[in-house]
């Protein structure tokens, strides 16, 4: 009898079993909707006149949006579901979203009225909408050209490089007039340059600016490939540590002024990008 052992029902593997998936695999995509809920409770704090709220929800949705894939890639959980989720999330926050929010912000809120007491005309509003729209739809072609781009091969010298300008960085491109002019009324400084910088024809050029840089083939630098040489790190290292003081005086103002140089980095991502496809070119033919 000893030979003899009472055996259970064997089962199969977890593994094995299409029946179930691991809970693990739910964790990113939960976070790309949580970063969707941000975007449009943005656009819902926009639409009431709280701009500042607005910028922080779009700040949690920019913060999500950064994680989910670093999440998916940490669980070993990324699937086509969690990359067609992350597109329209994408969408939501960083095309509707801002674009709403300048909207409500150029044309006074609400109220149609500026914060100096200035009525929108009513054929104004639907001028602003308009730029609105085209950089909404500017987005979702750069978003839609990208999902394509993902199964074509490219040059060796894109490998830096992005085409047009990233949602993110359109989103934050678009936005830097309204964070630095809400960050200057908050400290009630410069009153001048925060008008100047709400005038509704303003915020008409960064949408149609914008939204033009995002749908266009200019190659824009990709900073998780950008390398520093050793002789450059003291100083790189001394501008994020300034960078990080700055941070914690003035969040927004710094925000802003960083935004600013960010606009600036196009024209120098296109003249790296003129020496690297130069220098390939030129390998090619020895």
């Amino acid at each position: 009898m000893s030979r003899f052992r009472l055996r259970g029902k064997r089962r199969r593997p977890r593994s094995l079993r299409p029946d179930r998936i691991p809970l693990r695999s739910v964790v990113p995509n939960l976070v790309t909707s949580l970063a969707a809920c941000a975007g449009i409770t943005s656009i819902s704090l926009s639409s009431e006149g709280r701009f500042m709220e607005a910028l922080w929800a779009l700040l949690v949705a920019c913060i999500c949006d950064g994680m989910d894939g670093r999440i998916a890639r940490l669980l070993n959980a990324s699937s086509k579901l969690g990359a067609e989720l992350d597109s329209l999330a994408d969408f939501v926050n960083f095309g509707v979203a801002p674009a709403m929010f300048m909207y409500f912000w150029m044309t006074g809120g609400p109220d149609h009225t500026l914060a100096d007491g200035t009525v929108v005309a009513r054929p104004f509003i639907r001028l602003v909408l308009g730029c609105a729209l085209y950089y909404a739809m500017c987005d979702c072609f750069r978003l839609a050209r990208f999902n394509t781009m993902l199964e074509q091969e490219t040059a060796p010298y894109w490998k830096h490089f992005f085409t047009g300008v990233p949602a993110p960085g359109g989103c934050w491109m678009v936005l830097t007039p309204a964070i630095i002019s809400l960050a200057l009324d908050a400290k009630g400084g410069y009153p001048a340059l925060a008008k100047f910088l709400q005038n509704p024809w303003t915020g008409i050029f960064m949408l149609l600016f914008v939204g033009s840089l995002m749908a266009s083939r200019l190659p824009t630098i990709s900073l998780k490939h950008l390398h520093i040489s050793k002789g450059a790190m003291p100083f790189v290292l001394a501008g994020l540590l300034l960078t990080v003081a700055l941070l914690v005086s003035n969040f927004w103002l710094t925000v802003g002024f960083v935004g600013v140089g960010y606009v600036f980095t196009v024209p120098v991502s296109a003249w790296f990008f003129a020496k690297a496809k130069a220098r390939y070119l030129s390998d090619l033919s020895v």
